[in-house]
């Protein structure tokens, strides 16, 4: 499969990115991979997207996004890019479905993933309690109690969807005050079925084969306490997805793609957006306008060579029918 502009990634940048490129007629390929729509896909609602008045779920967010860009000409593929060659253009792209995608410019917008808390039992009971995503799983916590650690936008939206089903929700964070949007902290503070435990981490997941209980520890005191609690889900930040692209284009020192601030990375034609580049705002509306960027720049990048490769054609036609000096 060839394309002039293929994009790894379908979240708001992937997807706004791939409907930009459309209406300019490049045809672009969106390359979706594990988690179709991104993290704005589990996510229950987006209030703060401009246009939406009462605000929109997540997932349909997403597939109005997907279904807008598809409407221009784009396609996709639902596989997931495992190597990829970007020291000579057409780039080319290798697949975990055997596919070989080759293209003359790409788009990375792979996003990030939660952090994971690393303590012991985290990865054993991975999907036997703890989750990282309310919207997926909340309906199985329905009446029990469960465990949001962290104090963010996220940690709070994704807990006051947990409200809709469980009896108790305890939001565990190391500080004694929150991070998230004031709106946010009114909501939870005044919802009757959430409890803080402040200044507090939790060390250890308890459960052989579901999550039974927590064990934390208060950083002021240092005194540990065992909580018993049917479900934890993390939401203390993410890790950009960028191991793919490792010595292939620069990143900072926490994994991000550099840009130049146009989007561009350090090899020509290859450009990113989202939260792949974004660790200060991580919002689906700085997201999109990255993808949108990105595309621009991709169009841009295809015309100037594309005149490039015309205004040689004319100066060797030229130098071929013009006769030589002197004759």
């Amino acid at each position: 499969m060839h394309s002039k502009v293929a994009i790894i990634g379908s979240g708001p940048a992937g997807l706004t990115a791939a409907l930009y490129a459309a209406r300019a007629n490049l045809e672009p390929l969106v390359i979706r991979g594990l988690q179709p729509g991104g993290l704005i896909a589990t996510t229950s609602e987006v209030e703060n997207y401009p246009g939406f008045v009462e605000g929109i779920g997540g997932y349909e967010l997403y597939e109005n996004m997907e279904k807008q860009a598809e409407r221009f000409g784009t396609q996709y593929l639902d596989t997931i890019v495992t190597n990829l060659d970007l020291s000579q253009r057409p780039f080319t792209l290798e697949t975990d479905s055997g596919q070989t995608v080759t293209a003359d410019t790409l788009i990375v917008s792979t996003g990030a993933s939660p952090r994971k808390l690393g303590v012991p039992g985290e990865e054993q009971l991975a999907n036997r309690g703890v989750s990282y995503c309310a919207t997926c799983d909340g309906f199985f916590f329905r009446n029990k109690r469960v465990v949001v650690v962290g104090g963010g936008n996220s940690a709070l939206d994704e807990g006051l969807f947990l409200t809709r089903y469980v009896d108790e929700l305890v939001i565990v964070h190391r500080r004694n005050q929150l991070r998230a949007d004031p709106i946010l902290q009114e909501r939870a503070f005044e919802n009757p079925k959430t409890r803080f435990t402040w200044d507090s981490v939790v060390t250890k997941i308890l459960g052989d084969d579901t999550v039974t209980g927590v064990q934390m520890k208060n950083l002021q005191s240092g005194e540990e306490t065992i909580l018993e609690t049917d479900g934890v889900f993390p939401y203390i930040g993410h890790i950009p997805n960028t191991s793919l692209f490792k010595d292939k284009l620069d990143l900072d020192e926490n994994g991000y793609i550099l840009t130049d601030g146009r989007t561009r990375t350090n090899i020509p034609g290859v450009f990113a957006a989202g939260d792949v580049v974004d660790h200060i705002y991580r919002q689906a509306i700085t997201a999109a306008g990255e993808g949108c960027m990105a595309a621009m720049e991709a169009t841009w990048f295809l015309a100037e060579e594309e005149h490039a490769a015309k205004k040689r054609g004319h100066a060797e036609a030229e130098a071929v029918t013009s006769p030589a000096l002197g004759q």
